[in-house]
């Protein structure tokens, strides 16, 4: 029970790694805060993590590219647990898989593709990410101290010359989100890193992405970095961006 009545926020936690990380945090004792922007997937994940009862859950509805909700959940979370001691940025997702159906049928290169989908890429997964780290560096500086993962990808080391928004949106989050909230929080006892997994079994068309260990990972494996970070075997990581993608960084790229 390490997170006892400790206190997370979640963003995309109604499904993915964000869920599976919630019911890991419930189940070492921790309060999550569940927020998602599908409704009845959120209420079902709340649900189901309670009916374990080890740890504590609620749900709030929130779209991440809007501030004022962000700023909400946070508030929400502080004033229900009494307290904010870590956040977990899941939320986000490639704008050109997420949005295809707005895609028009001529959209085969990067200059076609209306500039509104790949702005709801870098909301969700920049600014996103990026309003989570300013609402909750409120609480965490007022406690003097907290946690915040941001979660890069291994695309922001490929880059994309297609599907531009993820790439730029997460190597912005890996490098300079990251390291300049923990250059802000050292003083109030806050930590920042970036968690950038390579191809994760979330989606079955991640079995496609070569790695040097020969599969993609499995979504436990990603959380249980995260739950050792925030662990206290893990105090003395911050400011990292810290790659788990089964060497698929450290191979020849094709070209």
């Amino acid at each position: 029970m390490e997170f006892e009545n400790k206190t997370a926020i979640v963003s995309g936690a109604a499904s993915g790694m964000g869920l599976v990380f919630c019911r890991n945090w419930a189940a070492q004792g921790g309060n999550a805060v569940l927020c998602d922007i599908n409704p009845e997937a959120l209420q079902s994940a709340v649900d189901d993590i309670n009916a374990r009862g080890e740890g504590k859950a609620i749900g709030v509805l929130c779209d991440v590219r809007d501030y004022s909700q962000v700023d909400a959940a946070c508030r929400q979370a502080y004033e229900t647990f009494g307290s904010l001691d870590m956040v977990c940025n899941f939320a986000g997702g490639t704008a050109l898989r997420v949005c295809h159906d707005q895609l028009p049928p001529d959209a085969a290169e990067f200059p076609d593709v209306p500039i509104s989908i790949y702005d709801w890429g870098i909301d969700v997964n920049l600014k996103g990410q990026f309003y989570f780290c300013h609402a909750a560096c409120k609480y965490m500086r007022t406690q003097k101290s907290g946690l915040i993962i941001n979660i890069g990808s291994i695309t922001g080391m490929d880059g994309d010359c297609y599907g531009m928004d993820y790439p730029t949106a997460k190597a912005g989050v890996m490098f300079g989100l990251t390291k300049s909230v923990a250059q802000f929080g050292a003083k109030y006892g806050i930590r920042c890193n970036c968690i950038s997994p390579g191809p994760v079994m979330t989606r079955p068309a991640m079995a496609g992405m070569h790695t040097l260990v020969g599969r993609a990972g499995q979504p436990q494996e990603i959380i249980d970095l995260i739950l050792f970070v925030a662990s206290e075997k893990g105090q003395f990581i911050n400011g990292e961006n810290i790659m788990i993608d089964g060497g698929r960084n450290a191979m020849i790229r094709p070209f």
